[in-house]
């Protein structure tokens, strides 16, 4: 049993791939920056340029998504055997659909105004559909990483990411997922320091 994926699991990839950029469309999400253009990185986090292009602070921590969902589909279909192991071939487009539906979740209202309200990022006004299509195929490469990687290799590397973009901008996957649902006021503080 494999979580590889075959050719109709990479076709339903592909499709929900293009479904979430047609919902973030029809969401009225800015296409790329509205600075009008299009850059491969942008490294300045407190800038109304994050989260616009198409890799940034937060990009290696979409690349740390798709280890820690691969994880969850061979701790579920291969190790456990849940249902028959049957999902395990469709375990890529089960995570793109997981992490499509945070990218469309993330650019709502709510939660946009919910990063305002307690974490640094008091000007972050949501995605552009250019860095939340770039976050899906990072979350992709992340996965099929794993498919490769040892595993000791894979926990090495998130929690390398882990530790440079908490070394480098004082956040991370750890502390973002801490902030957005369970605040710490300390931390915002520390973050605000950066």
């Amino acid at each position: 049993m494999t979580l590889k994926p075959h050719r109709a699991a990479w076709l339903a990839t592909l499709a929900l791939f293009l479904l979430t950029i047609a919902i973030l469309f029809a969401m009225d999400r800015p296409p790329i920056c509205t600075c009008g253009e299009i850059k491969l990185w942008h490294g300045v986090v407190e800038s109304n340029g994050n989260s616009q292009h198409i890799t940034d602070w937060y990009s290696p921590s979409h690349f740390t998504h798709g280890l820690i969902m691969y994880f969850f589909a061979w701790l579920l279909w291969i190790k456990l055997g849940l249902f028959g192991g049957k999902p395990a071939r469709w375990a890529l487009p089960i995570a793109v659909l997981v992490e499509a539906t945070w990218e469309i979740v993330e650019n709502t209202p709510m939660v946009i105004d919910r990063y305002r309200a307690v974490t640094v990022s008091f000007g972050y006004s949501g995605d552009s559909i250019i860095n939340s299509a770039a976050d899906i195929a990072w979350m992709i490469i992340g996965f099929m990483a794993a498919s490769r990687l040892p595993t000791w290799a894979s926990v090495a590397l998130a929690l390398f990411l882990e530790l440079l973009t908490l070394w480098v901008i004082r956040d991370n996957l750890t502390l973002n997922v801490i902030m957005l649902f369970w605040p710490v006021e300390a931390i915002r503080q520390w973050q605000a320091m950066g």
